[in-house]
């Protein structure tokens, strides 16, 4: 994590002309925290994944707060975790022996088909959630309007990349699921429409689960004092590596044609999704945590 002192500006925020930035940190070339003077003498804590949940700021110093009660999770993390939750329950139950022994090779097919879908939809969300996020530092700053609302570009943000590349991973999933739910391809067929976007997807995941829990470690020291997010992120991270375990172990012999090890693809598929159920189940849960905010 690099650190600069009395930077004039944060990538992307706009900040109040009579604010002032004392500090900022990030994995460069990224800034995911900045500590701010305020016109009125105090000084926060601004972070990018707070921002872009709209979380607010914190104050710096704890003792001059009081603990904020709890609030009602927001909407947006509710759909989330909703349509997160539901997709890693199917990618979940797809791979277990007795649900394969219940229904037919297609069904199983159209499991994963669907939770792919259910994974689509949230991942524009969050999308939606980065590019929609206040233009200043603090909630009450206007937001972006129009098509930027639906679509736009934000390469100086390490939260557009980690949400931008996680959504092309879905769609890779939706693409090698839906393949699988043909079952008269041939092999060759099979690896560049199963196999190879299956691939890519994990690749995708992977790289954006890092840029999250790169974006998630800014401002925390320890485990004890890391925040909700942090682990969420952890969480996913571990996921994104048990989907990655997953597809090394669903490629396909040369030699034979078979899958190189079945018990590895299911075993990582069901873990990742696992791991993605609850880190959906708890983004409520830290959309409610509105403590010592400023």
């Amino acid at each position: 994590m690099s650190q600069q002192a009395a930077t004039a500006s944060v990538p992307g925020l706009d900040i109040p002309g009579d604010w002032k930035v004392q500090q900022t940190s990030g994995p460069r070339p990224f800034v995911t925290r900045a500590v701010l003077a305020r016109p009125d003498g105090s000084i926060v804590e601004w972070t990018s994944r707070r921002h872009r949940k709209r979380l607010g700021l914190r104050f710096t110093d704890r003792q001059t707060t009081t603990q904020a009660p709890w609030v009602p999770p927001s909407r947006s993390s509710l759909a989330l975790g909703i349509l997160f939750g539901i997709g890693s329950l199917l990618f979940a139950v797809g791979p277990l022996p007795a649900f394969e022994a219940a229904v037919s090779t297609t069904a199983v097919a159209w499991t994963f088909f669907a939770g792919s879908v259910f994974f689509t939809s949230a991942g524009y969300l969050q999308y939606r959630e980065a590019i929609t996020a206040p233009t200043g530092p603090d909630d009450g700053a206007p937001a972006p309007h129009g098509m930027q609302r639906i679509l736009a570009l934000a390469p100086h943000r390490i939260d557009w990349w980690a949400s931008t590349i996680q959504l092309v991973g879905t769609i890779f999933f939706n693409i090698s699921t839906f393949a699988a739910t043909h079952t008269t391809l041939r092999i060759a067929q099979e690896r560049h429409w199963i196999w190879a976007p299956d691939l890519l997807g994990s690749i995708c995941f992977l790289v954006a689960s890092w840029l999250a829990f790169a974006e998630a470690g800014a401002g925390g020291h320890g485990l004890r004092h890391r925040p909700l997010g942090w682990w969420i992120s952890a969480i996913n991270l571990l996921g994104s590596i048990a989907f990655g375990a997953s597809a090394i172990g669903a490629r396909y012999l040369r030699t034979t044609g078979e899958i190189a090890n079945l018990s590895l693809a299911n075993l990582g598929t069901f873990a990742g999704a696992v791991c993605f159920l609850i880190g959906a189940a708890l983004l409520p849960v830290e959309s409610a945590r509105r403590n010592a905010t400023a």
